[in-house]
């Protein structure tokens, strides 16, 4: 297999973040090249050496995504975008300015034929049983409703190579589940699914929904997506905060001693360092982008999930549902 191309400089904290992941990917068997400046330390460690692709530039987190891929054509992330092109890396995967990484896959690595906008697609967790599948989670706030049949179509090839779900149930985010709800874009929307074929649409969800076993894939605009996302990541970082600061109070030690080992499990199961980041369904390539935040073991699963979906052939299966659902002639 190709080398999985990291953004050295990607991330709140990089580079070490990203080295250390890189190190864990490598001693689990996946191929990494770094992208990153010339003199770049922290490349070898435990008598391993990672390969290098040297960029002189990076584009910041406050950097305007498209104008920085067009006027830093040496950025990190347009040399992996250009090394998943020129097929010197099999995926790439950045913690880095999520519009930039992008635009660096867009104008790189190309759309797939015949699709009209990429999304982001990102794992919700749901306890007990496998996630749901977030699209678009940011990329475009602006949508057709043809489009969102296509995130429908790309959500569920995702959902069936990265979950193994067999035929992913598409629900459609609105203000009710009634088909008559939401706004215009909606109700069109709502018409166009229920006719596709290759969908396995079950109609209107609300957004208490996305979080439950009820659907598998969930597909909305960008502009809701994102805030239903950090809405969620807020949510949990909240709960999460105030169990352990009753959980550290003395009164209440032995109680939490024992409920640790039960609370363990859930805690791995809302981490977002637990999946490695969302994926950007549509570009020509494999590309995956984590949280700015991201730790070590962030992307350390962020590259196992690159390796996954290129072994799965995920762009391969897209470019075929795509190709199958667009009318010729």
């Amino acid at each position: 297999m190709l080398p999985v191309a990291v953004d050295a400089m990607g991330g709140d904290a990089a580079p070490q973040p990203n080295l250390d992941g890189a190190f864990a990917a490598v001693a689990a068997g996946t191929p990494v090249v770094m992208v990153g400046p010339a003199g770049l330390a922290g490349l070898t460690s435990g008598g391993v050496t990672l390969d290098l692709i040297p960029a002189s530039e990076v584009i910041g987190m406050k950097d305007d995504p498209a104008q920085s891929v067009r006027k830093k054509k040496d950025s990190t992330l347009v040399r992996a975008a250009e090394a998943v092109r020129d097929g010197n890396a099999s995926a790439m995967i950045s913690a880095g300015n999520t519009g930039a990484t992008m635009a660096a896959a867009l104008l790189r690595m190309g759309r797939i034929k015949g699709v009209k906008r990429p999304a982001i697609a990102t794992p919700i967790p749901v306890p007990g049983s496998t996630p749901t599948v977030l699209l678009d989670a940011g990329a475009n706030a602006d949508v057709q409703a043809e489009w969102l049949v296509q995130f429908a179509l790309m959500g569920s090839v995702y959902a069936r190579r990265r979950f193994g779900i067999e035929n992913p149930r598409v629900g459609l985010l609105s203000i009710g589940e009634e088909p008559g709800k939401g706004d215009a874009l909606r109700k069109e929307a709502y018409g166009l699914l229920a006719q596709a074929p290759g969908i396995n649409f079950v109609g209107n969800v609300e957004g208490r929904d996305v979080m439950s076993a009820d659907i598998d894939v969930c597909v909305t605009d960008g502009f809701t997506g994102n805030v239903v996302l950090k809405t969620l990541e807020g949510s949990m970082q909240f709960l999460i905060g105030a169990l352990l600061e009753v959980f550290a109070q003395p009164e209440y030690k032995e109680h939490a001693d024992a409920l640790m080992p039960a609370l363990l499990p859930l805690y791995e199961t809302f981490n977002p360092d637990t999946y490695g980041g969302a994926v950007l369904l549509g570009v020509d390539g494999v590309c995956i982008i984590s949280h700015g935040s991201s730790s070590a073991t962030a992307i350390t699963n962020g590259i196992a999930v690159a390796r996954e979906l290129v072994e799965h052939d995920l762009v391969g299966e897209i470019r075929d549902v795509i190709a199958a659902a667009t009318p010729t002639g």
